[in-house]
C-alpha cells in the first residue's frame, strides 16, 4: 500500500490528489542529496509497487539507483523477478543499502557497485562487476544524472559544463559500449532523458542539452543494434520529486512550487514511473525500439 494512501494503491484515484502538492518547504541539500532529508518523502514504490512476474530471472544494471527514478526502477525490477546491480556514488551508500534491502526482501539478489560514472575506467569496471556478480546482463538502465541550476551563462563554468556532460552523456556511452558484448538477443537498454530535451529551462543550460543528446543517442543506437535483437528505448520525465531537485537541481524558491505548473498541480513521484521502465524492459514491449515514453504531467512534447 502507498504511504500516501491508506487504501489499495491499485484502486482508481484522482491523480491530482494522489500525492503531495506544493507548496513545499525550502530544503537545501548538498549534491547528490539524500532521500531521508526530503519533505515530503518521495514514494519509490517501497510499499506500493506490486510485481506480476514480468522479468523472471532477468539480470539488470541500474545506475543512479540509490534514489529517485533509478531506485523506483530497481525495486520494481526485483519485484518482477530480476536480480539487480545498483550503481551509486559512494556518498549515497546509506540510500543504496536501503534499496538493496528492498531487492533482497523481494527474494532477489542485490549487488552494490559504488563509484563515479563520470570516470571512464569506473564505467568499464561497473559493467564487468555487474556481469560477474549477476552472471550476465539482460537489462541496462542508464539513469545516473547531474543537474545544477545556474541563472546565467556568465556564471556557468567550463568545469560544471564538462562534469554534466561526462555524467549524463559520456557515462551512458561508456557503460553501453562495455555492456553490449554481454547482452543477448531479447535484452533491453533504457535511457533516462527528460522533458528538458524538448522544453529546456533557462537555468539548465548544460543539463538540457545532455537530455537532448540522450534522446538522439537512444534513437540512433536502436537502429544500430536491432540486428542483434537488442531494443533501446528511453523514458522522459517531467518534474519528479527526487533528491536531484533540492540538492541544486532547482533554485530553492522553485522548490516551494515544484511541479505546480503541471496539469495535475503537483510533481510526479518516482513510483509513478516504475511501470514504464518495467514495460520497456519486458517482453511486452518486444516491438518497441527507438521510442521515448513521456511522463510529463500533461506537458507532452514527445
Amino acid at each position: 500500500m502507498s504511504s500516501h494512501d491508506g487504501n489499495d494503491p491499485y484502486r482508481m484515484r484522482d491523480p491530482r490528489t494522489q500525492y503531495p502538492q506544493p507548496p513545499f518547504p525550502r530544503q537545501p541539500q548538498n549534491a547528490p542529496g539524500e532521500v531521508r532529508r526530503m519533505d515530503p518523502m518521495p514514494d519509490h514504490g517501497e510499499t506500493s509497487y506490486r510485481g506480476a512476474g514480468k522479468l523472471p530471472n532477468r539480470k539488470a544494471l541500474v545506475t543512479g539507483a540509490d534514489s529517485g527514478i533509478g531506485r523506483a526502477a530497481a525495486i520494481a525490477f526485483a519485484r518482477e523477478g530480476a536480480d539487480v546491480a545498483i550503481g551509486f556514488l559512494p556518498d549515497e551508500e546509506a540510500d543504496a543499502r536501503e534499496v538493496a534491502r528492498q531487492i533482497e526482501a523481494a527474494g532477489r539478489k542485490a549487488v552494490l557497485l559504488p563509484g563515479d560514472v563520470s570516470d571512464e575506467a569506473f564505467c568499464k569496471t561497473l559493467v564487468a562487476d555487474a556481469v560477474r556478480q549477476l552472471g550476465g546482463l539482460d537489462i541496462l538502465v542508464n539513469n545516473a544524472g547531474k543537474q545544477t541550476a545556474v541563472k546565467s551563462i556568465t556564471e556557468l563554468t567550463t568545469e560544471q559544463f564538462d562534469a554534466t556532460f561526462r555524467t549524463n552523456v559520456y557515462a551512458m556511452f561508456w557503460i553501453t559500449k562495455a555492456a553490449l558484448p554481454h547482452m543477448p538477443a531479447g535484452a533491453a537498454i533504457i535511457n533516462t532523458t527528460s522533458i528538458q530535451a524538448m522544453q529546456p529551462s533557462p537555468t539548465l543550460l548544460d543539463y538540457a542539452p545532455t537530455k537532448a543528446a540522450i534522446m538522439n543517442f537512444t534513437k540512433a543506437l536502436a537502429k544500430q543494434v536491432a540486428e542483434k535483437g537488442i531494443r533501446v528505448n528511453a523514458v522522459a520525465p517531467g518534474p519528479f520529486w527526487t533528491p536531484l531537485q533540492p540538492s541544486g537541481g532547482q533554485p530553492q524558491e522553485k522548490i516551494e512550487e515544484f511541479g505546480g505548473q503541471t496539469v495535475f498541480g503537483r510533481p510526479g513521484q518516482p513510483a509513478e514511473l516504475a511501470g514504464a521502465y518495467v514495460f520497456l524492459a519486458s517482453q511486452e514491449a518486444s516491438f518497441m525500439t527507438g521510442e521515448v515514453i513521456g511522463a510529463t504531467g500533461g506537458s507532452t512534447p514527445f
